[in-house]
């Protein structure tokens, strides 16, 4: 007797082989079977697959769910895309550590999700979320903004030697309570005032001697095992994105160059139209390092709008000190003049303001707001979109995100088409309330428009390999022991789905729409998504 069979099925197995028709058998929540079908197996449960689609649950590997899985730990937003696991602590953010400056800073995470437990370390986190019961596998990077913050605050300062060793403790640390590496957000605070020799400090460091135990003003951070650079996935948003793109892939680059880590360029892009041309020296850059030798991998979500915090688009100077500051220096004017000389050339270019769309604000007053574009606020109200802007950001205490219309689709296509691509939705898990405003539809819809749009739809590449994208290469990528395939003994993370009817339904006008044609998706061998409609059981691990 097991426990459930899928059957007459066709099965995509997550190694990038063509698929077979057969049978997938659970017992407990682990795979017990899979192969062509075997006559006279009795389960508790069957489910009839009728011909779809069987693959291991997709691996959304750049996320930032950290918190809000405490308000919404059914994760219904990602179960019902076919998401199993999540990598999270993308972009310098992270759950932890939150020490010393950055728990000022941090605080307005735990109130907009509304969470009362607190925690300095992930060895508590872990704890929390695990009481929290979340509906998917939960897995973290650890980000170097936190890092840096509980080191050295939020001031625009070189790093130290005893800095990077206090940070390299940190890395150490987290990695010991599960962190699979360290990322970068390098034009956020504080990262945006590091540079590349402090990123392969922190990094050398975590594996020396000196680096995996320290007493500091933070406490004392031991970890249990020593690392190896080489267990060390950097994931990085990079400096630039658009004007500096090829010099920031290549700095990023040269962390694995001089130490050896595994490197993967978060959410890879070609920003701002005159920097579309720049497709072949990013494509020729890691085909160069890969020959090298450089482990490189990229994600990439299947859009061409990203969304960020609106203050990202001013100079990185005004960030420093955090918050408190960063408002003092929007309300003198001297300053607005500095700003607005230094972003003259990407504001006056054609219809900019046009394609930045206000996503999300704190106050109810801004909520009309939402979901319209700065040229068209401006333009209504007959004002300068700078001044629109800078005036937002004071009301709102900086806390308004943003979609940037940035990306072209020949570029999309090409980076999708990368062997060592994966899928990211740069999403946190969301509800579907509609509290976060007018928000990018990646968050309701990546994967099935990944899949249903791009590989089914367009023809982009052979389902089986993109199937092996999202499932086994991800959890090789980030070392997810036992996920991404269908074989036996692997955990039981399993998604069924129609190939003809799979298509994302969320769009920028109506974000809050659930896809169609995943029928079933298990986790540890429990069934989430039960013909369409998610289940009340939550299954999921702190990984």
């Amino acid at each position: 007797m097991i426990d459930i069979l899928i059957k007459n099925a066709l099965i995509y197995d997550g190694t990038g082989n063509a698929p077979y028709e057969g049978c997938v058998a659970v017992e407990g929540d682990t795979i017990s079977y899979a192969g062509p079908s075997i006559a006279g197996l009795v389960a508790v449960r069957t489910i009839d697959a009728g011909g779809m689609a069987v693959t291991p649950g997709f691996i959304d590997v750049h996320s930032h769910s950290e918190f809000s899985l405490f308000r919404y730990p059914d994760a219904r937003s990602k179960l019902l895309q076919g998401v199993t696991t999540e990598v999270n602590g993308n972009c310098g953010f992270s759950a932890a550590p939150i020490n010393n400056d950055a728990r000022q800073h941090m605080e307005k995470e735990f109130e907009t999700y509304g969470i009362t437990d607190r925690w300095e370390d992930f060895g508590l986190f872990n704890d929390y979320l695990r009481a929290r019961r979340p509906g998917i596998n939960f897995s973290t990077l650890v980000g170097h903004g936190n890092v840096r913050a509980s080191v050295m605050g939020y001031d625009n300062v070189p790093a130290s030697g005893g800095d990077i060793l206090k940070m390299a403790a940190h890395l150490g640390s987290a990695m010991a309570n599960g962190a699979l590496g360290m990322s970068t957000g390098l034009i956020y605070l504080p990262g945006v005032f590091s540079d590349t020799d402090e990123i392969v400090g922190i990094i050398k460091a975590s594996s020396e001697p000196s680096g995996g135990s320290l007493n500091s003003s933070c406490g004392t951070l031991n970890s249990s095992s020593r690392l190896s650079t080489g267990d060390i996935v950097y994931a990085s948003h990079m400096r630039s994105e658009g004007d500096f793109l090829l010099e920031s892939i290549g700095d990023t680059l040269d962390v694995g160059r001089r130490t050896g880590c595994r490197v993967h360029l978060s959410h890879l892009k070609t920003a701002g139209k005159h920097n579309w041309h720049k497709v072949a020296g990013v494509l020729s850059l890691i085909e160069e390092a890969i020959d090298e030798g450089i482990r490189v991998t990229c994600d990439r979500y299947p859009y061409i709008a990203s969304q960020t915090s609106l203050d990202a688009l001013l100079p990185a100077w005004v960030y420093e000190g955090g918050d408190e500051p960063e408002l003092l220096r929007l309300k003198n004017p001297d300053v607005l003049a500095r700003i607005k000389s230094e972003i003259s050339d990407k504001i006056n270019s054609d219809n900019y303001w046009f394609g930045v769309m206000v996503s999300s604000v704190k106050s109810e007053k801004n909520k009309p707001m939402e979901g319209r574009s700065i040229g068209e606020l401006a333009g209504k109200r007959g004002v300068d979109p700078f001044e629109l802007v800078i005036g937002l950001l004071i009301e709102e205490s900086l806390r308004v995100d943003a979609i940037y219309f940035s990306m072209n689709e020949d570029n999309l296509r090409r980076i999708l088409r990368l062997d060592v691509c994966m899928v990211g939705s740069d999403s946190a898990v969301k509800g579907f309330d509609g509290s976060a405003g007018k928000p990018h539809p990646r968050g309701f819809g990546t994967f099935p428009r990944y899949i249903g749009k791009y590989v089914v739809g367009e023809g982009l590449m052979p389902l089986r390999q993109a199937i092996h994208r999202i499932t086994k290469l991800s959890a090789d990528t980030f070392r997810l022991a036992g996920r991404g395939v269908l074989a036996a003994g692997a955990r039981a993370d399993v998604v069924v789905f129609d190939v003809n009817r799979i298509r994302d339904m969320a769009d920028f006008e109506n974000p809050y729409m659930r896809p169609e044609g995943i029928e079933y998706v298990l986790v540890n061998g429990t069934v989430a998504v039960d013909a369409g409609s998610l289940s009340t059981e939550r299954a999921g691990e702190v990984l």
